[in-house]
């Protein structure tokens, strides 16, 4: 358990403007908790447009702070965890976004300021797992990128490129069904070639790709039943629907693995139940990928252009989380 005890500095609050926070809340319950447990004054961070949050992190991790606090979204937590993980200064998850999927994946508070507060300044910390991802444009030039949650091509990343960040601030997830709809009645796929750790390079065609490190989506959607926060291990599933009507068929699978997920007996049955051939996971700690035309990606939320290859990685217990435990 973290405790400041006599060398306890402060906490760092990383935070998005353009979020759905109520800030003057989220100070509030701050200083509640500065003067409950006997820290110094926090220090805040704005994020900006043209980083994502990625400056702040830096100068808040400079500061050499107990915790640094991220309130916004998963694209936020993603540019701080860029900077921070390796560090072994904890974060602590106050969600402001739409999908809040690495604060969803690990039950903390979606809704609730004081409750998300309490745990960053008293609660255990997790480490988690960080995926890495190196990748290559067309021209073949190289550039890296971290995320938490999910990498995604195919409709995961026109979900995240089509979607405007006005839309998502007003109407939250469904901000998502527009975009959803047309990829699914256009049903286009794309040829790849992959590998999976020391494995045979395998030739296939899907619609969507997704590399993960968390398996719930919003709405308690379960896409990667075997994922798990820090097993050290990526999933993978590709979609690969022939007709339009199986997307139905995936939608419905989702759902019912989401709902089973919860509790033994519900994962026994999901343990028996059918494959779907318009479904296809695998598990490894390497994952590289070829396409023969360059695609778009995406990185928990966040559009990074078009690649023609990937070669993504997982680094074990990289960053450490605070969660909900004893401390009160």
């Amino acid at each position: 358990m973290r405790t400041p005890g006599a060398t306890a500095t402060h906490a760092a609050i990383v935070y998005n403007p353009a979020g759905r926070l109520p800030m003057d809340r989220v100070r509030d319950a701050v200083l509640a908790q500065e003067r409950h447990r006997g820290w110094r004054q926090s220090r805040w961070y704005e994020t900006s447009r043209e980083d994502s949050g990625r400056r702040a992190a830096q100068e808040a991790l400079a500061g050499e702070p107990s915790v640094i606090i991220i309130a916004g979204g998963d694209g936020t937590v993603r540019a701080v965890a860029e900077v921070v993980h390796g560090s072994g200064t904890p974060v602590a998850l106050l969600p402001g976004g739409t999908g809040n999927l690495l604060a969803r994946n690990l039950g903390l508070p979606l809704n609730d300021i004081n409750a998300a507060v309490r745990i960053a300044f008293g609660g255990v910390t997790r480490p988690v797992d960080v995926g890495e991802a190196e990748l290559e444009d067309e021209a073949g030039d190289r550039s890296k990128q971290v995320f938490l949650v999910m990498a995604g091509i195919g409709l995961d990343a026109q979900m995240a490129e089509n979607t405007s960040a006005l839309a998502k601030r007003h109407l939250g997830w469904f901000a998502y069904v527009r975009p959803i709809a047309q990829s699914i009645m256009g049903n286009r796929s794309f040829h790849l070639r992959y590998r999976v750790d020391e494995g045979r390079t395998r030739s296939a065609r899907a619609h969507t790709l997704i590399v993960g490190n968390c398996g719930t989506l919003t709405g308690n959607m379960l896409l990667l039943p075997a994922a798990v926060v820090d097993d050290g291990l990526l999933d993978v599933i590709m979609l690969r629907p022939k007709k339009r009507f199986e997307w139905a068929r995936i939608g419905t699978r989702l759902m019912v693995q989401g709902v089973a997920h919860r509790s033994k007996f519900g994962r026994g049955m999901l343990y028996f139940a059918p494959e779907m051939k318009a479904l296809a996971y695998a598990q490894g700690r390497r994952f590289d990928v070829r396409f023969e035309v360059p695609h778009g990606v995406q990185f928990d939320g966040d559009t990074f252009g078009s690649v023609l290859a990937a070669r993504i990685t997982v680094r074990p217990a990289a960053l450490k989380v605070c969660t909900a435990g004893s401390g009160r």
